[in-house]
């Protein structure tokens, strides 16, 4: 008891703001609180829900404590995901205030949905029938409650005639509580026909489930082999055990095609969570996660900060993809994370995909995870075959970017009505325009970036910022009027010379700036996959797990592409993103080709990708690693320091090498600027920490911080535990 107070305790509240520790406030006689409440309280001027927290209340004087203002009625945050945000904070070097914002992002869903208002029948009789009135109260047998207008849609009559009757006292008013967002799953509504290693591995999945603990399965099959139908076994299983289930998908344009599998086999859709979702739904769905009511959820990779109440299973599909990383306020990786919060939470995490990254492969290797292989196409369907161009002694005509021999395979598979896809990791028209009098260059002007020619659009635009102009008749440099040349192919540019050569073709431009947004992406989609586009040209967006079974040809038109960069993943990434291109092919059993044009045709990866031999490919890439002392043999984290000039970035960088503590296991290269030198306008400098596996790096990079010079001015520091990009 606070001694001439009306306070009868205080509680540490976690804030949504980059607070290195929870704040102490005071609770108020009668008010109840638990760790895991959420609750409002001031924060200077404003209003803020924030978390009660676990740990010893510092000793403040009570009269100083800001009472908490309000308990929201919501299930509190479990004690797992609490430890989940401390933990997470703790690896990324991150404020946990900032974690928790991720955790308190659907403010509205704090409170309790309201109750809706419905009609049910009673046992009074209208007094006369029509054809319209005997439909609604045969629709109303039973006794259910109906809202007004779903009862009039289900009796396919007009509001006016429930009103009449309501006011006849035919119906009376009840609440009804609010709907689901999605019906409940059920485990056993179409249990599907497996092939035998399908059901190896099925098995392999259920039993993990069952036993209730934790521990990670790499699930490795190549493209087609049913790997989602695989881990639905795994989900039915979760499922018949009381269990809540998060699968995590890399992309959100995927997420139409697989609410539709998952709904083919457990008979309801799970709840969607991305960021395209309405504010409205995002609401219903954390607030009816949080109370247990939605029982699957299928989200990107921020669904993993979602309040599960009795979450049993994280499915990570496509774990190799660079899309589960975050580079923004708080840096992580989701696919590393969700096998954290299996461990927190003490339930099996399973990781599919068929080019898995270099990390999970050496953590089966090593036993921290198990491996199920599904080594063969589902129905026995053959891969495709699989071949390189070789660009220097099959070059493309004079302007062109398609080689002859491609050129002749799409011929050919026009003539079978089969489909082709042509993939070039490019957006847009061309990655350069320059004018061939004075060779001036366009660049963004608020970063060190060409600007790329969207023809389409007519735009000049900067794919780091997001700065566009209209793309000029005349060289802004020396006044020269239609000597603008664009530079090198993008997906556009690639599209205008498939029409000069096949003009009847119908043909289909994929990219993530397509016009329309993901509305109109899922829509090309499903259009593709119903055989009403003969040629598909596409982005890295058509490798992510799409089904187009007459789909029988793939080009890569610059396979080398991935390979032109000094990133360490660089040879992993491009074996990774052409398999998934060419898996596209074949896959309901057609004879299929992936043709990949470079000008490397004996490079290990395309070697690799061509003999099939995805083993020689890892054991190459792993040993490799080991022998520089990368990861996962080693340990990187990258400082990026950013500033309005570049002499206060390279200051403050320099500043921060020298506070550097001193390290057997640890040693710092930089600073340097980065690639991207710079971007919205800021200057950035890079610092690389690398060492062994089992150094304290966080312990490290936080005496560097707090030595180093005191954060001033325009400067910001980010730091990016495990970066997977080195831009």
């Amino acid at each position: 008891m606070i001694e001439d107070s009306p306070f009868v305790a205080a509680a540490p509240v976690l804030v949504p703001m980059p607070a290195e520790r929870p704040y102490t406030y005071a609770v108020p006689a009668g008010m109840r609180v638990v760790p895991g409440s959420i609750v409002r309280v001031p924060l200077g001027p404003r209003q803020v829900a924030g978390i009660v927290w676990d740990g010893v209340v510092e000793k403040v004087d009570a009269k100083k404590l800001r009472p908490i203002e309000q308990v929201f009625d919501c299930p509190p945050i479990d004690r797992a995901m609490r430890r989940f945000v401390d933990w997470v904070a703790q690896y990324t070097l991150s404020p946990p205030g900032m974690v928790a914002r991720m955790l308190l992002r659907a403010p509205e869903a704090f409170d309790p949905e309201p109750w809706i208002e419905g009609l049910q029948r009673t046992f009074a009789r209208p007094d006369r029938m029509t054809e319209a009135r005997t439909r609604v109260l045969e629709t109303a047998e039973g006794g259910l409650a109906w809202t007004r207008s779903g009862l009039a849609h289900a009796a396919g009559v007009s509001s006016t005639v429930v009103d009449g009757l309501r006011a006849q006292g035919v119906f009376e008013t009840v609440m009804i509580p609010p709907r689901p967002v999605v019906a409940a799953p059920d485990p056993g509504y179409a249990q599907p026909s497996l092939m035998p290693d399908q059901s190896d591995a099925a098995e392999t999945l259920r039993a993990n489930v069952a036993t209730g603990t934790f521990g990670v399965t790499l699930l490795d099959g190549v493209t087609g082999s049913g790997k989602t139908e695989v881990y639905f076994e795994a989900v039915a299983a979760a499922l018949d055990r009381g269990k809540q289930v998060l699968i995590l998908l890399p992309e959100i344009a995927l997420t139409h095609a697989f609410l539709e599998r998952f709904q083919e086999r457990f008979g309801a859709k799970p709840a969607e969570w991305h960021s395209d979702l309405p504010p409205r739904m995002r609401e219903k769905v954390w607030r009816q996660v949080a109370e247990g009511g939605v029982r699957v959820v299928a989200g990107a990779r921020s669904a993993l900060f979602l309040p599960f109440r009795e979450l049993g299973l994280i499915v990570v599909d496509e774990e190799h993809d660079p899309a589960y990383k975050q580079e923004d306020r708080v840096f992580y990786n989701a696919r590393d994370m969700a096998v954290v919060r299996g461990h927190i939470g003490g339930f099996p995490v399973v990781l599919a995909s068929a080019t898995p990254s270099v990390e999970s492969r050496v953590n089966a290797s090593q036993g921290r995870y198990s491996r199920a292989v599904l080594s063969a196409r589902f129905a026995e369907a053959a891969l495709p075959d699989l071949k390189t161009v070789d660009m220097r002694r099959a070059p493309p005509a004079r302007g062109g970017f398609l080689s002859p021999v491609l050129l002749g395979h799409m011929r050919q598979t026009l003539e079978r009505k089969e489909q082709s896809l042509l993939f070039l990791n490019r957006r847009g028209y061309a990655p350069l325009t320059l004018c061939r009098v004075c060779g001036h260059r366009f660049g963004c002007p608020v970063c060190s970036a060409w600007l790329i020619e969207h023809r389409f659009r007519g735009q000049l635009v900067c794919h780091h910022c997001g700065h566009n102009e209209r793309r000029p008749e005349a060289c802004p440099e020396c006044g020269t009027l239609d000597h603008l040349v664009a530079c090198g192919p993008g997906v556009e540019r690639i599209a205008e010379e498939v029409v000069a050569h096949f003009p009847d073709a119908r043909t289909i431009v994929l990219s993530s700036d397509l016009m329309g947004g993901v509305r109109r992406l899922r829509l090309e989609l499903e259009a593709i996959a119903n055989g009403e586009a003969d040629i598909v040209i596409g982005t890295q967006l058509v490798a992510k797990g799409h089904n187009f079974p007459n789909m029988t040809l793939v080009g890569v038109v610059d396979a080398d592409l991935g390979l032109a960069n000094g990133d360490p993943r660089a040879a992993e990434r491009t074996f990774q993103l052409l398999s998934q291109v060419t898996g596209r092919a074949g896959r309901t059993g057609k004879k299929s080709l992936g043709l990949l044009q470079t000008f490397q045709p004996d490079h290990p990866v395309m070697r690799a990708i061509v003999s099939g031999d995805a083993e020689a490919f890892y054991e190459r890439e792993i040993a490799e690693r080991e022998r520089a002392g990368l990861p996962p043999f080693g340990r990187l984290a990258g400082v990026i320091v950013s500033a309005a000039t570049r002499a206060e970035a390279e200051g403050h960088a320099r500043g921060l090498r020298r506070a550097a503590p001193q390290a057997t296991d640890l040693f710092v290269l930089g600073p340097a600027e980065a690639p991207l030198s710079l971007i919205g306008g800021r200057h950035r400098f890079r610092l690389l920490i690398q060492g062994e596996r089992r150094a304290d790096m966080q312990g490290f990079i936080r005496t560097m911080l707090a030595e180093g010079p005191k954060i001033r001015g325009s400067v910001r520091v980010q730091v990016d535990i495990d970066p997977q990009s080195f831009l």
